[in-house]
C-alpha cells in the first residue's frame, strides 16, 4: 500500500441525473467520503479511500476515475454484486425529496463484521474519516463503523466525522440516536449543522429563538451547541458547522462556525446566485477542515479555507471538486 496521510472510508456511488424527455442522464461517480478524498488530493493531501465494489469492469472503470484524481485505491475490499445509485435531478439538493436511492444489497452495505482486517489496511495514515451515511444502510454497517474506528484509535489517528442525516436512509429500525454516540465518541473533529447534532446526537435546540431566523441567533446557537458536543464527547476538540439557505433553485447563502477548545471562529458569508451543483459541498467543506489542519494553518485559516472550498463547489458539475486551491484562496 501506498503510504498517505488521510483514508476516507464509505460507499462508493453512481450519480445519475436523468433528463427523461430527451432519453439521456448524466453519470458521476461520487459518495460523500470519495468527494471529499477527490478534494483533498486535489489539493495535494496523499489520500486513500475505502470501499467495496464488485469484480467487473465497470468497478475498474469507477475505480480509475478516482485513481486519475490522485486518490489512491490499493485498499480498496473486493466482491458483492454491485455499485449503489442514486438519482437527483442536476442541481438539485440530496437533503430534499427528489432524491431517489437504488442502493440495496451494493457490494458496500454487504460488508460484514468480522472480516476485514482494519489494522493492517489503515497502516500509518495520520487521519481517518467517515460520515454518518455508513452507518444509516444497516445494522452490519454500524458495527462496521465500530470495528474501523476502533482500529482507527488503536494506530493513534485523527478520527473525523460529518452528521450528514439522510432520513430515507435510516430504514432498519433504528433512529441515528440510537447509533450515533456511540461512534462518534471516538471522534476529534465532528462536522455537521446544528439541525444534524440534533437529531443525530439529542443535542438542545432552542426552536423558539431560532424561529427569530438571523444569523447572530444561529451562531449563538452553534455555541451552544459545540460546547454540549464537546463536553458529553471529551475526546472531540474541535467542531465546525456550516450554514446553507437557499431561496431559488440558483441561490445560495452560506457561512460557517468553527469551535476549537473554547475559542470560535466564522468564515466570511459568501451568496450566489449561479449555482451549478450543490452536490459534495459539505464533503468538500470536510476536505477543506482536514487539509488546512494538517497544514498548521490557525483556527480563523481552518474555517476559512473550509468555507471557501464549500462555496467553491457550487459552481463545479458533479459530485468531486476540481477547484484548485490557488482559486479557492482567492475567494477567502
Amino acid at each position: 500500500m501506498k503510504p498517505v496521510k488521510v483514508i476516507t472510508f464509505g460507499e462508493i456511488l453512481l450519480r445519475l441525473s436523468p433528463v427523461l424527455a430527451q432519453h439521456n442522464a448524466a453519470i458521476y461517480v461520487g459518495g460523500a467520503e470519495a468527494n471529499a478524498a477527490a478534494a483533498l488530493a486535489q489539493w495535494g493531501t496523499p489520500v486513500a479511500y475505502i470501499s467495496k465494489v464488485p469484480e467487473n469492469g465497470l468497478s475498474k472503470e469507477v475505480l480509475q476515475q478516482l485513481t486519475d484524481r490522485g486518490i489512491h485505491t490499493d485498499r480498496m475490499l473486493w466482491g458483492g454484486d454491485r455499485i449503489g445509485i442514486y438519482y437527483l435531478a442536476q442541481g438539485s439538493d440530496l437533503k430534499h425529496a427528489e432524491v431517489v436511492y437504488d442502493r440495496k444489497y451494493s457490494s458496500f452495505s454487504q460488508i460484514k463484521p468480522g472480516t476485514v482486517d482494519w489494522d493492517a489496511l489503515l497502516g500509518d495514515a495520520a487521519w481517518f474519516h467517515w460520515s454518518a451515511i455508513t452507518p444509516a444502510l444497516n445494522a452490519d454497517a454500524a458495527e462496521v463503523c465500530k470495528e474501523v474506528l476502533e482500529a482507527a484509535t488503536r494506530r493513534g489517528m485523527i478520527i473525523s466525522t460529518d452528521l450528514n442525516y439522510r432520513s430515507k436512509l435510516w430504514q432498519y429500525g433504528k433512529q441515528p440516536a440510537d447509533i450515533m454516540p456511540e461512534l462518534t465518541a471516538y471522534c476529534d473533529v465532528i462536522m455537521g449543522n446544528i439541525w444534524a447534532a440534533n437529531n443525530m446526537l439529542g443535542t438542545a435546540l432552542d426552536n423558539t429563538a431560532l424561529g427569530a431566523d438571523t444569523k447572530a441567533v444561529y451562531l449563538e446557537q452553534a455555541e451552544k451547541t459545540a460546547r454540549e458536543i464537546t463536553e458529553k464527547y471529551t475526546r472531540c476538540k474541535r467542531v465546525a458547522f456550516t450554514f446553507r439557505f437557499s431561496h431559488a433553485a440558483t441561490h445560495n447563502l452560506y457561512y460557517a462556525f468553527y469551535y476549537n477548545n473554547g475559542q470560535v471562529c466564522i468564515s466570511r458569508e459568501y451568496e450566489t446566485s449561479d449555482v451549478v451543483d450543490r452536490v459534495g459541498s459539505g464533503d468538500c467543506f470536510m476536505a477543506g477542515l482536514i487539509h488546512a489542519q494538517l497544514q498548521g494553518k490557525d483556527d480563523q485559516q481552518i474555517i476559512s479555507y473550509a468555507a471557501a472550498a464549500a462555496y467553491s463547489k457550487f459552481f463545479v458539475k458533479g459530485d468531486f471538486n476540481t477547484t484548485s486551491e490557488a482559486d479557492i484562496l482567492k475567494l477567502i
